[in-house]
């Protein structure tokens, strides 16, 4: 049998607070941005998750924490000579970043066991969040395990590690949000028709989020490899559409993760098609009868997609500065977050929900195909 549905008054606080809980993600992104931004994600060289909530509170421990950072290969390649307040400076991004990841961790399970313990949480809806609060867990190890790629060889992070570490930030982000869009209701759910341009409409946006996740990603690679600081200038690179050097490595698939030239020509053009899909998308929200509630999504979905490209071009040209940078980002998630709440107001009408039963409480207006 199908779990009982949540009493209003629960599914309002347990929705509020995953809503909430998504908004700390969110700033745990764009602190690890600004953390590579500021080439700062080297300066602690131990994981301890427990004793590693101590900053150095003497000079002593500050001293000791540099002598640590000294014997790795970005002091001794890139950063000779550098004073103890400058390491103090990268050293306190880190550490703000690894301490925010441990209030996050700590703001999804304290919760869970109390919701648990009222037997407020039950059903698939307590294993969702299990399962949000496991992906949490690993995103703390996969932390580190990109880390450790820069301790020893590298004087910087791999690229493929950034990208996966970001990866699954936003897996656990996106599960936040769509959770807690169903148990709120947010923007209204309708009931689309498994046919027709209602579910045509629901399928397209499913892929653009996807899409959008993806050229998220491709933009970690462009971090990882600092390619933000090459070819500052648009709408051409180097002269030319297509950049000099654009399948200089062999063989020719590593292009796409560790050419400079390939990986940033690559993001240019994903952010453009994002753009441009989220028109199409909007238009074709026009052809479908929907309350104008669920309508403004797809508004909002186009005039935010627009401006991230703007944005993106403007960090470009500016050369990175961190405060682009990470307005960048944020502008990026923000575009994934209203895909996720479009295509959440849209329902399937009968066969399985995508929601259990126990998110499911609040019925659908349904919506009839043109």
């Amino acid at each position: 049998m199908p779990d009982a549905p949540l009493p209003d008054s629960a599914r309002r606080r347990i929705g509020t607070w995953l809503a909430l809980w998504a908004a700390m993600v969110l700033v745990l992104v764009l602190i690890g941005g600004a953390t590579r931004l500021t080439e700062s994600g080297l300066s602690i060289t131990e994981w301890k998750p427990v004793t590693g909530v101590i900053p150095p509170l003497n000079e002593r421990a500050w001293e000791a924490e540099f002598a640590r950072y000294r014997q790795i290969p970005e002091y001794r390649q890139l950063n000779l000579g550098m004073s103890l307040s400058q390491f103090q400076v990268i050293y306190l991004w880190e550490f703000s970043h690894r301490l925010w990841a441990r209030l996050v961790g700590l703001a999804l399970a304290l919760p869970l066991l109390y919701f648990l313990w009222r037997r407020e949480l039950r059903g698939a809806l307590a294993w969702r969040i299990g399962g949000i609060l496991v992906l949490t867990g690993l995103q703390g190890a996969m932390g580190w395990y990109m880390v450790k790629s820069g301790l020893t060889v590298r004087t910087d992070v791999s690229q493929y590690r950034l990208a996966a570490h970001l990866a699954l930030a936003l897996v656990v982000y996106a599960l936040a949000v769509w959770t807690a869009a169903g148990l709120l209701g947010v923007g209204g759910r309708v009931a689309v028709p498994d046919r027709g341009p209602d579910a045509r409409l629901r399928r397209r946006t499913a892929w653009f989020a996807g899409f959008v996740f993806f050229t998220i990603i491709s933009g970690a690679f462009v971090a990882g490899l600092d390619a933000g600081h090459a070819w500052n200038t648009f709408p051409l690179m180097g002269g030319r559409v297509v950049p000099p050097g654009y399948s200089a490595l062999s063989p020719w698939y590593l292009n796409a993760f560790e050419n400079i030239a390939a990986v940033q020509f690559h993001h240019r053009l994903l952010g453009m098609t994002v753009a441009l899909l989220s028109v199409l998308l909007w238009r074709s929200s026009r052809g479908v009868a929907l309350p104008d509630r669920v309508r403004r999504w797809f508004a909002w979905l186009a005039v935010l997609a627009l401006v991230q490209v703007g944005l993106g071009i403007t960090t470009l040209l500016l050369k990175v500065p961190v405060p682009m940078g990470v307005l960048h980002q944020f502008g990026a998630v923000l575009v994934l977050t209203i895909a996720l709440l479009a295509l959440a107001s849209l329902q399937t009408k009968g066969g399985r929900q995508d929601l259990p039963a126990a998110l499911d409480a609040r019925p659908a207006h349904p919506v009839s195909s043109r």
